[in-house]
């Protein structure tokens, strides 16, 4: 099912990031706290169907310190565990996205208290890792957060399987329904009236990046987070990398301008790895349709996902320290 990272550490101490996360196959649930894998299928590269990112953000690692000084947090805390990426085939892309849902049935049921992380590839791989979830917990409701500028619902039967019809894949599948899915980060002159329509037919919410600007980021991410708490049981949260401007994304294929800053993702991301009711998360669509990565957009990517753990890390302090100050550890 999963096949060893291209790039790959010696396992040792440390506090650089490819000291602390450990590679490693079939580790036992209680040692894991953030289950990482990848999958290098890509519709998007006009090269071939292998997908650089997950290759580029492992080999990002020693850049990367453990301690975040903004927070004051150590993230060796935490047990990241890196179990490979998933064996796709070569030529055929249904069998490709099946082996993807059964790496996701089979990594949610193995390690059903563990936060899930995947990394793409594009955002095609969102509803194969949707689908594996919902097979795992078949009785679960799964709300979605999707951090993109594009809605990303596309009528499947147009165009078959793609990068922009995940929603609506899932939609029609019923591993969803359209009321907990909200889009953030939504502006400009990206999304077709007919998606647009899709989008308000099914009840899926449109918070655009202008809104969050003027209600605030913060508030309105808590509020949201709030809401999906009350009406299901897990939340799956997409990170569409096209989402920030194109400034700081000069690689992603469909980046924009006016469109995210990284400082404003990153917050978005520590606020959502506060939540415990976030289970799963991936990071999609940062491979360039030709060409190699840049450093600028892999690090970013890997930043990304340390401001998500450092949301965990957060979460378990607080706990903690609630816990010890009411005296219910004694």
């Amino acid at each position: 099912m999963f096949i060893q990272p291209e790039w790959q550490y010696k396992q040792e101490n440390g506090s650089a990031m490819h000291q602390w996360v450990k590679q490693k196959e079939n580790p036992l649930p209680n040692d894991v706290d953030i289950i990482l894998y990848g999958a290098l299928l890509s519709y998007a590269s006009k090269r071939s169907e292998k997908a650089l990112y997950p290759t580029a953000f492992r080999k990002a690692w020693p850049s990367f310190q453990s301690y975040n000084l903004d927070e004051q947090v150590d993230l060796r805390t935490l047990a990241v565990v890196d179990v490979g990426d998933v064996a796709i085939h070569e030529t055929d892309r249904m069998l490709s996205e099946s082996a993807i849902e059964a790496a996701a049935e089979s990594l949610s049921t193995a390690y059903s208290k563990s936060f899930t992380c995947l990394i793409g590839g594009d955002h095609a791989i969102t509803a194969c890792s949707l689908r594996g979830i919902k097979n795992a917990f078949p009785k679960d409701r799964i709300g979605i957060i999707q951090i993109d500028t594009h809605l990303d619902a596309r009528n499947q039967e147009e165009i078959g399987l793609a990068m922009d019809s995940p929603i609506q894949q899932l939609i029609a599948a019923g591993v969803v329904e359209g009321k907990h899915v909200y889009n953030v980060g939504l502006h400009g002159f990206f999304n077709s009236p007919e998606m647009i329509h899709y989008a308000k037919e099914q009840g899926i919410h449109m918070i655009t990046l202008k809104q969050m600007r003027r209600d605030g980021i913060q508030l309105t991410i808590r509020e949201m987070l709030r809401q999906l708490m009350y009406e299901v049981d897990r939340i799956y949260v997409s990170v569409d990398l096209d989402v920030l401007d194109i400034t700081f994304a000069p690689d992603v294929p469909a980046a924009t301008p006016g469109g995210l800053t990284a400082y404003e993702l990153f917050d978005i991301l520590k606020l959502i790895g506060e939540n415990e009711g976030v289970r799963h998360i991936d990071f999609v669509y940062a491979d360039p349709k030709e060409g190699d990565l840049r450093p600028e957009t892999v690090k970013m990517g890997v930043t990304a996902f340390l401001q998500w753990l450092t949301g965990i890390r957060l979460d378990y302090r607080n706990r903690i320290q609630k816990y010890n100050v009411h005296g219910v550890s004694k």
